[in-house]
């Protein structure tokens, strides 16, 4: 019983709580221009760069007991924004707003048997990473300081491989992703192997499928019958991707529960489906670019979650994209923008110089 209590516990909070705070940034949106895809995918952001910001300081100040304040301070702030998403989607429906896109006339049943397909691409990848899981050399330190976390109540204060005592793992601890899976055992009383190894890959690995079919929108516009066509290419390269240990695909399916593929699977992606958002409304005057442009921000925060290599990598890549916009559409305020969300990344860069 208390495994299956345990498993709903899971499920709100990987599906639930991201639904319901990305229903915040859908809220100031235009109208019917969102999705339950975003509002999930917008809504792991969020959560992600809320859980920097909370344990972040908590490693630096060395709090005793560092990780049950975390827990408490984490689950509070998710659940309040989660009921102002629970509001703000409530007052929608209630009004009369279309939030979600409406869909047009039905497919074909080619279209169909595509996203059929698609469907079963998809359901053989999770049935393969959860059934087949494997012990990955990392695993030793990642899972591990997950594990000794959540039993200790410590944050980085321990070794991993010994459990002694240790000084400030500062590589690490700005990225504290291990401890948010952590978190996941100890809300829902699970082992943390276990939620690791099962429950995040049956998470994550959806979210970069939904961040590629809003990707997949974004390119074919109205030709909405290529969508399942690209999804399914986009699927086959994840299945027959793992000719190395180092490939995107292999981090995807066999090593889910790592912060590094966390960045290049869904991080990554997202930043470039936000610029695709952010460039489609200033190609068209659109206004409430706002909301899009804060979610960059918690975005790159999410990716310094992660890794810290996410701080440099995200740079690189708003700085790029930012300068190419900013030319391409002759608005110098683009670049000014981009800038300022690579903030969270160049402070959390700071830190590690200024500490280290």
């Amino acid at each position: 019983m208390a495994i299956v209590a345990g498993c709903l516990i899971l499920c709100i909070w990987l599906v639930g709580i991201p639904l319901l705070t990305g229903a915040v940034p859908a809220f100031f949106l235009k109208p019917g221009k969102t999705s339950p895809a975003f509002m999930w995918t917008s809504g792991y952001m969020i959560s992600w760069a809320l859980f920097q910001f909370v344990t972040v300081p908590l490693v630096l100040l060395h709090v005793e007991r560092g990780f049950a304040v975390a827990v408490g301070l984490f689950a509070g702030v998710s659940l309040t924004v989660a009921a102002v998403g629970a509001f703000l989607l409530i007052r929608s429906l209630r009004g009369g707003r279309r939030l979600f896109l409406v869909k047009g006339e039905s497919d074909g049943r080619q279209h169909r048997i595509y996203w059929g397909i698609f469907l079963a691409l998809a359901a053989l990848q999770l049935i393969l990473a959860v059934g087949m899981t494997y012990q990955d050399g990392d695993d030793a330190y990642y899972v591990a300081i997950s594990t000794l976390t959540e039993s200790s109540n410590t944050l980085y204060e321990l070794m991993p491989y010994s459990t002694g005592a240790t000084g400030l793992d500062l590589r690490h601890g700005l990225a504290p992703f291990p401890v948010w899976i952590a978190f996941l055992a100890r809300i829902s009383g699970l082992p943390a192997v276990s939620v690791a190894h099962v429950a995040v890959p049956l998470a994550l690995i959806p979210t970069t499928y939904l961040i590629f079919y809003q990707i997949g929108r974004q390119l074919f516009g109205k030709k909405k019958e290529r969508l399942p066509l690209f999804l399914c290419f986009t699927a086959l390269l994840v299945i027959f991707g793992n000719y190395s240990l180092y490939t995107s695909e292999n981090f995807m399916l066999a090593r889910s529960r790592q912060g590094k593929s966390a960045l290049g699977c869904i991080v990554i992606p997202m930043v470039l489906l936000l610029f695709f958002l952010i460039l489609d409304r200033v190609e068209k005057g659109q206004q409430g670019q706002w909301v899009l442009w804060l979610l960059l921000g918690a975005t790159v925060t999410a990716a310094c979650l992660c890794t810290t290599l996410g701080t440099m990598l995200m740079c690189m890549l708003l700085g790029v994209t930012g300068l190419c916009g900013a030319l391409t559409y002759r608005r110098p305020g683009l670049a000014v923008k981009t800038g300022l969300c690579c903030i969270p990344a160049l402070a959390y860069a700071a830190l590690y110089f200024m500490i280290q």
